[in-house]
């Protein structure tokens, strides 16, 4: 790297737009979206998708709502153009999807292009050409005359072109390369030109797209390029301003967003951002970032996990776990105090399921794009009481005290402090099975009834294992639990003082599991802790939440 002053690049230009208006713009109804996924996405892969693979991602595109999808170049091999076919004879092109199809312009491919329309309702010819000195210089050896011809020439011949195609409705579609790094008044000379020869109207608008082919600058200078260009075209209110941004710079959903305020109509991405280098837009996010400000984006991400399984199967890419929406990780909390928010957000808003979405660290509400709540709390050492109990709660139905969620979780942290690892669903039941309920040590009740004396007065018969030996316990007491109190001291198991006991049912209907918390404190110790008693019968279920407490105070006398 060059030390300061750094003098390799150049810094972005200023746009004289001293009256801009996106700044003070929100975006409130949602674009045209055009997926461009079958050629930018498809064109960036290593190995790229099949004809069947590409006609089950257009499939999934038209169920997610698209009515703009780019399929490629039909002119550029034989596959393209196969597949662009295979859409036709098997009729899977919906009457109200444009095929957009991309040709340079150069008079063989758009006559190609042209034999690959027949037979289709709506189509968008899309031609393009660069335009930014660079290439002007670089590439073609060519003047701004020369370059603003080559665009005029495209124009003209598809014009011709349109009647060998008769029944199909098409649309012209101008991109000036590189938009981003045209000066703005060659741009803007180009597609005035390529308008001029198309003579759009209102109702039959010529889709003008102005690409950031390669993202060079801040997405406030790409927002003052579409506002200065929205202003100086002559035939606004004749064409649809499309954007069409990349993410070299990280910023192109930045860029995207800000594109819209600046007055643009329309926008081309694929799912997830796939493109060539550092990717196209993602479309997925822009979509829902609408979403969760209250603006329809007029496509179904409802089953989004189903749309990301379809997409790193065609694509053979993955969706990073980071991924805004998509990713794995974007509902999980790791940090305890997270957690605990997280928890006491969901419990307020199932007070009142109509309120405005308001959960800590969630701007989205995950189900509402088929998401499982599954992931939403994952536990690991930095993990606190609140996830612990959130998931004992919401994956198997144990509504824990609340003074016993940091006991539990505790114990789940020694477990990921000892194995460095994330603990699953599956860990942390276990965690609580080993911690309450295996435990027979010192006390294991094997039998147990009872029988109400009178109003006041209860007495219970049990058979126990005591430390390795069977016995006989008979007991009475104002309820069962008192009355198994006094029981006990016939194995000298006493000097414990009963602090809280809660019950619950783990489900519904006769054969349910009732689940007990029984909180004891050691007299001599003053230590507290809870236990925990599961059965189908809840006297037992008590009984054995009494014996829980107690071995694991025992045990932590030693």
């Amino acid at each position: 790297m060059q030390k300061p002053t750094i003098s390799k690049y150049r810094t972005y230009p200023v746009i004289d737009l001293p009256q801009r208006q996106w700044p003070n713009r929100v975006i409130d109804s949602a674009p045209i979206w055009c997926s461009v996924d079958l050629r930018d996405g498809n064109q960036a892969l290593a190995i790229p998708m099949s004809v069947e693979e590409k006609v089950e991602m257009f499939q999934s595109l038209v169920k997610i709502g698209f009515k703009e999808i780019e399929v490629g170049f039909p002119s550029a091999s034989e596959t393209e153009f196969a597949f662009l076919r295979r859409l036709v004879s098997d009729n899977l092109i919906p009457e109200d999807v444009h095929i957009q199809v991309l040709v340079q312009c150069r008079d063989h491919l758009i006559k190609r292009t042209f034999e690959s329309l027949e037979g289709i309702k709506n189509v968008i010819v899309h031609i393009y050409n660069s335009t930014n000195p660079l290439q002007r210089r670089v590439v073609f050896d060519k003047d701004k005359a020369a370059i603003r011809q080559i665009a005029v020439a495209g124009a003209q011949l598809v014009k011709e072109m349109v009647a060998t195609v008769p029944g199909t409705n098409i649309r012209l579609e101008y991109s000036p390369e590189s938009f981003s790094d045209t000066e703005l008044e060659f741009s803007l000379e180009c597609c005035e030109a390529v308008a001029n020869v198309w003579e759009p109207t209102p109702a039959k608008k010529i889709i003008l797209n102005l690409p950031a082919t390669v993202e060079l600058f801040t997405p406030n200078v790409h927002a003052d390029q579409i506002e200065w260009f929205c202003n100086h075209f002559s035939r606004r209110e004749s064409a649809t301003i499309s954007l069409h941004t990349h993410n070299d710079r990280g910023t192109g959903i930045a860029a995207t967003e800000l594109g819209l305020m600046a007055g643009a109509d329309r926008v081309e991405g694929t799912l997830f951002g796939n493109g060539e280098r550092t990717g196209n837009l993602d479309i997925v996010t822009v979509a829902l970032n609408m979403y969760t400000q209250g603006v329809h984006p007029k496509l179904d991400f409802s089953n989004l996990n189903q749309v990301r399984e379809m997409y790193e199967r065609v694509t053979r890419m993955d969706v990073h776990e980071r991924t805004p929406y998509s990713g794995d990780l974007v509902f999980t909390a790791f940090s305890g105090s997270h957690q605990d928010a997280i928890k006491k957000g969901f419990a307020h808003q199932n007070e009142d399921p109509s309120a405005l979405w308001q959960v800590p660290y969630l701007p989205i509400d995950p189900a509402d794009m088929g998401r499982s709540y599954r992931a939403i709390i994952r536990i690991n050492s930095q993990s606190g009481k609140g996830g612990v109990a959130y998931v004992m709660e919401k994956e198997y139905g144990y509504r824990l005290p609340k003074e016993m969620h940091k006991e539990l979780g505790k114990a789940v942290n020694r477990i990921a402090d000892k194995t460095g690892d994330e603990i699953t669903p599956e860990g942390v039941y276990a965690c609580f099975k080993s911690e309450y309920v295996d435990i027979v040590q010192p006390l294991e009740i094997l039998e147990f009834r009872s029988e109400r004396i009178d109003d006041n007065c209860v007495e219970v018969w049990a058979v126990v294992n005591h430390v390795g030996t069977k016995k006989n316990l008979r007991g009475t007491g104002n309820g069962p639990i008192a009355a198994f109190f006094n029981a006990l001291e016939y194995v000298d198991v006493s000097n414990f003082e009963l602090l809280s006991y809660i019950e619950h049912s783990l489900g519904r209907g006769a054969d349910s599991m009732a689940v007990s918390y029984i909180q004891l404190k050691d007299k001599g110790t003053s230590v507290r802790c809870f236990g925990a008693g599961i059965d189908t019968n809840i006297e037992l279920a008590s009984i054995r939440g009494v014996i829980s407490a107690i071995n694991r105070l025992v045990g932590k006398r030693s």
